[in-house]
């Protein structure tokens, strides 16, 4: 993990503190410089590379509301046997130039689906903020997420992760789920397997 989120899981939600006393706790840190990358030794021939993006820390976190480099990154993940790549990021609360760069480039961007609009609790009375609010950046709207899955170019597929539950999209007989498969955009699903 970074180090942010290795800060918040020993003091604000001290998980890594209990398993350090029941099994011991091997760090690996995430590191966020420029052109960083890393491996995983059980995963081969497949290499991550970090990306800070904008979103928020969890509710838990002594700075959920002062977000920090770290909070939240999106990888890609690239086979260099295929030459393939994946973009993963699951909770985005905007597309800079940074992410919009990695999106263009992956062959497969799996990406934060988790509100269809940004008022979406507060229309259905499931809450009070609003999707922004949560570190979310909603699929529709001027700058919603939509809008930027269908500049990708044709060769990229596109998958929504990440999906809350109020989302309209879960529906498969909604406007919204074909308004989505219109636009040649899938809504990932228990036990799916991608092969690329």
């Amino acid at each position: 993990s970074t180090s942010a989120v290795r800060q918040d899981l020993i003091e604000a939600n001290p998980l890594l503190r209990i398993l350090e006393s029941y099994c011991g706790i091997e760090w690996h840190e995430i590191t966020l410089r420029e052109g960083a990358r890393f491996e995983v030794a059980a995963v081969e021939g497949i290499e991550f590379a970090p990306l800070p993006v904008a979103s928020k820390a969890p509710p838990y976190s002594s700075h959920r509301n002062s977000p920090q480099a770290g909070d939240n990154i999106a990888l890609s993940i690239h086979d260099r046997s295929s030459s393939h790549t994946v973009f993963y990021a699951p909770g985005l609360g905007a597309v800079d130039d940074a992410v919009w760069d990695r999106m263009r480039e992956a062959d497969l961007v799996l990406i934060d689906g988790s509100f269809w609009s940004d008022d979406e609790m507060i229309a259905q009375g499931l809450g009070r903020k609003r999707a922004h609010e949560m570190g979310h950046l909603a699929l529709i709207g001027e700058s919603g997420m939509l809008s930027f899955l269908r500049k990708l170019p044709d060769r990229t597929r596109r998958i929504l992760i990440h999906i809350n539950n109020s989302n309209p999209i879960l529906d498969e007989e909604s406007l919204e789920r074909r308004l989505l498969e219109d636009a040649g955009i899938e809504v990932a699903y228990d036990g799916m397997q991608i092969t690329l």
